[in-house]
């Protein structure tokens, strides 16, 4: 027996995803003396992931967190200090799947009151702001690395039309740098700036 109605007004979700390890950040706006900035964190250099590098605040999506926007908002408090009624939430991007087994939700909010910021050194180096206008002004550098199969050596070749001669389809996963000053702002990070950037400039793309 089966029930077809279960698929009935269902929401669809991402496919295996709870085999994924799944994430939210905020892309924060900062507005000083009539300038909007972004806010970007650097990594602390104790951290056994990413160490140094440069990120949005967020993090992983907690059981107890209700949704994905929760989540963001619980960990920009807890890595920069801030109260969550200083986060002014704008809406959410969209939503990011790797081939490397990761799924980001990525939202978008001001931040008020950043003055008031203290990180949370065991996470967080240091904070540092660019001018929204910059990322306007600047696309940026895009190259791209190749994607390929390398079937594991038990892959059982003898279930495939043309065995271990079979065309496998390959692929290319874009990788941005935005350079500004002393500051790389590279990878995930920067593809969603890019993101964020096409969506308020009303890019055709996005």
């Amino acid at each position: 027996m089966f029930n077809l109605e279960i698929i009935k007004n269902r929401k669809a979700n991402i496919l295996d995803q709870q085999n994924y390890h799944q994430s939210a950040v905020i892309v924060p706006l900062v507005n000083d003396n009539n300038v909007d900035y972004l806010l970007f964190e650097v990594r602390s250099a104790n951290l056994i992931v990413q160490p140094g590098e440069i990120c949005f605040p967020g993090g992983g999506i907690e059981s107890e967190d209700k949704n994905p926007q929760e989540a963001a908002i619980r960990e920009t408090c807890e890595e920069l200090g801030i109260k969550k009624e200083n986060i002014d939430l704008i809406g959410p991007l969209d939503i990011l799947v790797t081939p490397f087994e990761s799924i980001i939700c990525p939202f978008v909010a001001r931040i008020h009151r950043y003055q008031d910021i203290r990180i949370n050194t065991e996470e967080v180096e240091s904070f540092f702001l660019v001018p929204v206008q910059f990322f306007l002004e600047n696309p940026p550098q895009t190259f791209y690395n190749n994607i390929v199969i390398k079937p594991s050596p038990d892959f059982p070749y003898h279930l495939l039309p043309n065995g271990k001669t079979y065309n496998w389809r390959a692929g290319t996963y874009p990788v941005h740098f935005y350079i500004y000053k002393d500051k790389i702002i590279w990878g995930i990070t920067a593809r969603i700036v890019n993101h964020f950037i096409k969506l308020i400039s009303g890019s055709p793309n996005e």
